[in-house]
Formats: structure tokens, sequence, C-alpha cells
């Protein structure tokens, strides 16, 4: 038996380039094991993956964890949201999953919501004006570019549903991954009847949608996966859900995560419902809301400027008057789905270590323009930002958002706070604790807190007026025929 106090939970973090694992000692949230393996998304015009790679992955993952997996008595899976797997009749994917940074249902997208009333009645609806990310956008455009995988199809999934299905053998997905999809109406907490059929979808194809906190079955004994026989499986969630679970997040506090994607959010009491479609109005793991806005260019972005420039990441150079939007693949927020990279502004005296620190400026613009829609209008607006994800401990990503945002940023010590979020969750399930209020006890959030410096308006305001004066270049986006 491991030496931990109390028992042992699994948390899952199946993110789009790897599978990370994590067994924590439920009683003091101390790592005992952990365990990571990659998958691939293809390039060109789509992002796409194979559902098999991920189960692949958290297999090995697990094995990485050695006999701490095996005592588990919870696991919990979160997975990247909105990704839409597609299975056949034996439970097998009839096609690659669709990502959610394929941006080729942008067009499907506009049209749903054209012939649904439009963007407000879509966030009143489901709190959410849909765009190319949506399961919705990318369910639309399977049927009209491959009709025989739809007609194929006997399942509808997300990615943490489809491994949480293996699991367990059910069909089951919870409140806060189901809210990405664009057919789960936020005003009903239910799947939306109407929006389904509009885009030809059977209910009967969903998974069941599950209450926070319930225990959605038990590992079945037909795989070789190192838990044993009845391990309780919890609902699981989407990552940004699960980080949030991860931060032990109260109402009000703000989060900016720079991963492949940058999302900031906060836990908020209100159901949101933001027609311009910068905020999606997510519900959280817990029964509360997750107003969540997101760019899909972040630190993947950014590193690709920094390789194109020969530079490492962190060789920034103070002085820029040039703006660098670092749209590569296309963006979300703002919702510019066709846009590609732009460079404004560049000068004989430039260097190549400004040119990379407008790279980081232009990917901070939109999370920070977000912020103050994602934020509730009691909020604190002085209060620390916490800095999460792969970017947080970068100091050319944490002096760029001190400076763009003029906030004190607090980095949390913990690591892989989504694995740490599902373990939370899994946690919960034995326990009957609320998952955040374990994840608090367990002190996730303590880090250093690193002091607000002047805001940089001057920077803001070129950033915004280039945004502004290019945004039909960007619109029309550098496709051919």
């Amino acid at each position: 038996m491991s030496a931990a106090e109390g028992p042992l939970v699994v948390g899952v973090d199946s993110s789009t380039q790897s599978t990370k694992v994590l067994v924590v000692d439920a009683a003091t949230g101390q790592v005992v094991a952990s365990g990571q393996a990659p998958h691939t998304v293809s390039a060109g015009a789509g992002r796409e993956s194979d559902p098999r790679q991920w189960w692949d992955a958290l297999c090995a993952a697990l094995d990485q964890c050695g006999d701490a997996a095996h005592e588990a008595a919870a696991v919990s899976i979160a997975g990247q949201q909105h990704g839409l797997v597609t299975l056949d009749g034996r439970g097998e994917p009839v096609r690659p999953a669709l990502l959610w940074n394929d941006v080729r249902s942008a067009a499907q997208a506009r049209r749903l919501v054209e012939e649904l009333g439009g963007p407000k009645a879509w966030a009143e609806r489901t709190g959410s004006v849909p765009g190319a990310s949506f399961t919705i956008a990318k369910w639309a455009w399977l049927a009209e570019n491959e009709p025989d995988a739809v007609r194929a199809t006997r399942a509808v999934r997300l990615p943490h549903d489809y491994l949480t299905g293996h699991l367990t053998g059910l069909g089951t997905t919870d409140r806060g991954d189901a809210s990405g999809t664009g057919w789960w109406a936020s005003v009903t907490e239910a799947y939306d009847e109407e929006i389904l059929a509009h885009v030809g979808l059977d209910p009967a194809l969903l998974p069941r949608v599950v209450r926070p906190g319930e225990v959605v079955g038990t590992v079945r004994d037909s795989h070789d996966l190192p838990f044993s026989k009845g391990t309780l499986v919890a609902p699981g969630t989407g990552d940004n859900a699960a980080a949030a679970l991860g931060l032990g997040l109260r109402s009000g506090t703000p989060v900016l995560s720079l991963g492949t994607s940058g999302t900031v959010y906060a836990v908020s009491q209100h159901r949101p419902g933001d027609p311009t479609g910068t905020v999606a109005g997510f519900a959280d793991a817990r029964g509360d809301w997750l107003p969540l806005a997101c760019t899909l260019n972040c630190t993947l972005a950014v590193d690709r400027v920094a390789g194109l420039l020969g530079l490492d990441r962190e060789a920034v150079e103070p002085g820029t008057t040039v703006t660098l939007l670092p749209y590569l693949d296309g963006e979300r927020t703002p919702n510019l789905p066709n846009a590609s990279g732009l460079l404004h502004g560049l000068r004989h005296d430039t260097t190549a270590g400004q040119l990379l620190q407008a790279a980081y400026d232009g990917a901070v613009h939109a999370l920070l323009g977000a912020l103050d829609l994602v934020l509730d209008q009691d909020a604190d607006r002085t209060a620390p930002l916490l800095l999460i994800g792969g970017g947080a401990r970068g100091r050319a990503w944490q002096q760029t958002v001190r400076r763009l945002s003029g906030r004190p940023v607090q980095v949390p010590e913990a690591k892989e706070l989504v694995a740490l979020g599902a373990a939370a969750q899994a946690a919960g399930v034995l326990t009957g604790e609320d998952p955040a209020a374990v994840a608090r006890r367990w002190k996730t959030a303590e880090g250093p807190v690193l002091d607000a410096v002047e805001r940089d308006e001057a920077a803001l305001a070129r950033i915004t007026g280039v945004l502004s004066d290019a945004a039909p270049l960007l619109e029309r986006g550098t496709q051919t025929n």
C-alpha cells in the first residue's frame, strides 16, 4: 500500500497534445504518482485526432503510475472541450474526432446562428453564441461534407465522454462539458430538442447528463486498465471546468490560462448570456456557472513566432511599436475564423526580440479585452489574476500580463491543475465533499503574488487600433479557390 493518509484517487487530463495522469492522496492532495503520454493532431485545413490514441495514451500514462493506480478508489477524466466524437454500433470511431480548434465549420456556425433567431436568441437559450469551435457547428459541417459518416453514427460523444465510457461501458457526460456543445440549453439545463431536430441529430445518440457529484458507474473488468474492478468513476468534465475545480475557485476570482489556447474565466452564480458571442456562458462542474472567453492562439503560436525568429521564447526586448496579431490558426476571440497572422509597423531598427514581444502582446491583448465581460459587475477588479497553464511560469508571459493588465498576478505552485481538478472531483464522490472545497483543503491555489505595474495603455490602444483597421482584411483571410 502507498504511504498515504487517505484513499488514493486518479485525475486525468486528456488535452489536445497529450494525456496526463495524477494519482493523488485524497486526504492531503499529495501527488504520489504521475504519468504522461502524447497523441497527435492532424495538420492542414482541419484539426483531427483518432480517439483511440487518447485511450492508448491513457493506458500508457496509467502504466507509468505503477501500483498506485491499482490502489485508487475513484477516478475522474477531464478532457479538451467541444470535440466531436462519432461512434458506430460497436463503439468504434466512425472517423477521427473533429477538435475544438478545427475552424472548417465557421460557415455552418454562422448559418446556425442566423437560422435560429440570431445571437441574442442563442445567448438567452443556450448561454452562448456558437462559433466554429462548438460541437454543433462541427456536426453540421460533418452532415454537409460527410453524410455517410453521419449515417453510420450510432453515438455522439465529447472527448471526456469517450474515455469515461471506455471505463464504465455507459454513455454519460456532465453539465460543464455539455454546455459547450450548442445543443444543451442553459435555461433548462437539458438538451434542446428543437435545436437537435434542426441539425438532424437524434437525442438518443447523446450521453446522459449526470448530476454534479454523482457516481456515474464503476470500472468494468473487460479491459486491462490498471484499476481494480469496481473503482468508482466520477462524472468528469471539460478541461476549463476541471481547472476551476483544481483551483478551488470562489465566485469572482479571475483566471487567465495560458496553453495551446488561452482562456479567461471566473465562477459566477448568475447564468451568463453574452449576445456578442465574446463570452461563452458555460456551466461549471459543481452547479454554478463559468463564463469564459477563449482564444485559439496562445503559447503554441508565440513559440512558433520565436522559432521563426530563431529565438528562445524568453528572448523578448522592450521598446517595440510593432503590432503582431498571432492568429496562426484563425481566431475565436475576436471571432475571425479565417484570419492569419498580421504584422504592422515594421521598421529598419526593429529587432527580433521586439517582434517576439509583439507576439506576446498580441496574444494577451485579446484575453484581457474579454476579462471585463467575464467578470460579474460586483467583482473586485483589483484582485490578483490567477495565472495558470503551460505559459504561466514563463517570465515573458508573466511580465506581459502584468504590463497589459495593470493588475497583480498570482502563480499557483500546484502543477497540472486540470488533472488535480479531476482528482478533486474523484475525491468528492468518495467523501461527499464539494470538489472545490477539496482543492482548497489541498491549498492548490497558493503561490507567489507578483505586484501590479502601471498599465501600458499606449500598447493596448495601438493593438486595438490595428485590429479595428485590419478587420476587413482579417475577416477575408488568405483562403484561395
